[in-house]
């Protein structure tokens, strides 16, 4: 989808659209009055205080029909510039306006507002000529939000809305919006009650559902199976840490305000760690290490916690509580291009196995000139993004560039995949860290007899188990591959009075191998029931009548077909676990 923001021409249309919607809405409710109307990466909103009046959904057309009126009518828009002194003046009724201005330089900035018909509205501009190029808009919602964000100041409406040049790129926008609706994963996982959130938790806290602790155990049984063949070492650590854990390692200086405020008990202060590498770092302390040990590769499937901006929280995919797929590996200087590799290698492996086609690595590396963001150590930051390019180069992988992307202890490397809908999102990342162990002062004894100090890969090949959920939801709409379907087979027995043992044993036969199935056995309609499986994208369904019973067979119908086929138990039991054992559809 489009950056309308960072599109000049776009930019100028969804601005000279926003002045429209306020336009309208003055006509319909003149005692309306404006404070923001900015463009965003999707189109634009005006923030409006409208008294006691507040937007509803049948609002929307009624501001449209009257933003079109205006259009048809073709008045020009009319740039004028103002003094700060006649810019009061013109303005003294509106005190959201009058705040804009009285923060306004009037030594340095030209005051200027922009006309068009009977309204005028301070702004910048710049404007497109005439209203009658702002044709083809479309009003997309509406919401509250405080004056100044700011919860503290009075609640104003905001309403969002969308600007195209012609019909054909807004029904494409539109039509892109609804895919995105039907694959929008909070709307999934409620219908398929594959997580919830509740106020009584707390924003950003997902509890997850029966179902999708299903889809969430598979994939760390799969990831776990994966990483325990590269030698890797799971651990569990607590999910708080002293303040001086963060201070030694510096994600204190560096990153307090994404950690939740501290929690003093008895003489000791905590926090809910936000990520797990200091954790990590005493475990590899524990013991003695010899560079015969290198690489120690220590993992866990470990809860976090981060202050995101309620704003920013969403689904599963953006959350103040996660699971991280994560692991450190400990290597000595001259095993960080094998080790990277193999990180490398896992990935693409992992995405084969997703089918993920759709996607590009990213170096992530510091801005030289910010020393408050990231440690300040020149020859160390050259030596570690010299040494991800060199393998990035061996590897023959595309990547690009991006300045001041890196963790404050060293570049990343992160993987940015196209979902099926929306902007991209990074799901895996490998950061090289030479500062972490110093701070810690770890140490391996090399073949010289002497102490050495160890580099170390972070690396989370599904970055959180939450968000790779919500990937999947989104990607799959919800049916998943069999693997990881929380129901795989349900079984409708045609009729219970002649059916119902018949389908007992089949539920039988299948959950002793443990393949995940249910047995509907309600005094509903075979229809009914056929129609809510398939609604449930529910992999197989399996019909069971007379003539399944009396041949020893069933008849399946495979999600989103509407073909029945018949074999053997047997038979079927084996394509079924095949397809598990080799993650197929």
């Amino acid at each position: 989808m489009i950056n309308i923001k960072e599109d000049k021409k776009l930019n100028t249309l969804n601005h000279s659209c926003a002045h429209l919607l306020a336009q309208a809405v003055k006509h319909l409710y003149p005692q309306a009055k404006f404070w923001v109307g900015p463009v965003i990466e999707e189109g634009f909103y005006y923030d409006i205080d409208l008294g006691d009046k507040v937007i509803k959904d049948e609002d929307l057309p009624k501001i449209e029909k009257e933003m079109k009126k205006i259009a048809k009518d073709g008045k020009r828009i009319v740039r004028h510039e103002l003094t700060k002194k006649e810019a009061l003046e013109k303005f003294k009724d509106d005190e959201y306006k009058l705040d804009l201005i009285s923060r306004m330089d009037e030594n340095e900035q030209v005051i200027s507002c922009y006309t068009q018909g009977d309204f005028t509205d301070l702004c910048r501009g710049p404007h497109v000529e005439t209203v009658k190029l702002l044709k083809h808009f479309k009003l997309l919602k509406f919401s509250g939000a405080y004056w100044k964000n700011d919860a503290k100041n009075k609640m104003l409406q905001r309403i969002y809305g969308v600007c195209f040049e012609n019909d054909e790129d807004l029904q494409n926008y539109l039509q892109e919006l609804e895919e995105r609706k039907q694959r929008d994963h909070r709307k999934i996982g409620k219908d398929q009650e594959l997580f919830m959130t509740h106020e009584l938790v707390g924003s950003g806290m997902p509890l997850w559902l029966p179902n999708g602790a299903i889809i969430r155990k598979q994939l760390e049984n799969y990831i776990y199976e994966k990483e325990q063949k590269l030698g890797y070492k799971h651990v569990y650590t607590p999910c708080v840490g002293t303040t001086n854990l963060y201070k030694t390692s510096g994600h204190w200086d560096h990153y307090k305000e994404n950690m939740f405020p501290e929690m003093k008990v008895d003489d000791e202060e905590f926090v809910l760690r936000p990520m797990n590498c200091p954790h990590h770092m005493l475990v590899y302390k524990n013991k003695l290490h010899s560079y015969r040990d290198l690489p120690v590769r220590i993992g866990e499937f470990a809860t976090d916690f981060r202050y995101e901006a309620s704003g920013a929280v969403k689904g599963l995919e953006r959350v103040r509580c996660m699971c991280q797929n994560d692991a450190h590996l400990f290597v000595t200087p001259e095993q960080i291009g094998d080790e990277f590799k193999k990180v490398v290698k896992l990935i693409l492996d992992v995405y084969e196995d997703f089918g993920l086609k759709n996607y590009k690595f990213r170096l992530s590396l510091r801005d030289p000139s910010d020393k408050e963001k990231y440690f300040d150590d020149d020859k160390m930051w050259n030596e570690a993004e010299a040494k991800l390019r060199e393998v990035l180069n061996e590897l023959n992988i595309d990547y690009f560039e991006a300045i001041g992307e890196a963790a404050f202890y060293g570049p990343k490397l992160d993987v940015e995949v196209k979902p099926a809908v929306g902007p991209d999102v990074t799901l895996s990342t490998c950061q090289l860290d030479f500062l972490l162990p110093r701070k810690f002062e770890l140490t391996y004894i090399d073949n010289n007899g002497q102490k050495q100090t160890p580099v170390v890969l972070h690396r989370a090949i599904f970055g959180t188990f939450d968000r790779f959920t919500a990937f999947l939801i989104e990607e799959t709409k919800g049916a998943f591959p069999v693997w990881l379907s929380p129901i795989q087979v349900n079984i409708i027995p045609v009729n219970n009075t002649y059916h119902l043992e018949y389908a007992e044993e089949i539920f039988k036969l299948l959950n002793d191998k443990n393949i995940r199935v249910e047995l509907d056995s309600r005094e509903e309609k075979l229809g009914y029931k056929m129609r809510e499986s398939q609604t449930r994208k529910i992999p197989y369904t399996l019909i069971l009548g007379d003539k399944e019973k009396e041949n020893q067979e069933i008849s399946y119908r495979k999600f989103g077909s509407n073909e029945t086929t018949t074999l053997k138990i047997a038979d079927f039991i084996d394509m079924i676990l095949n397809k598990i054992t080799n993650k197929e559809n």
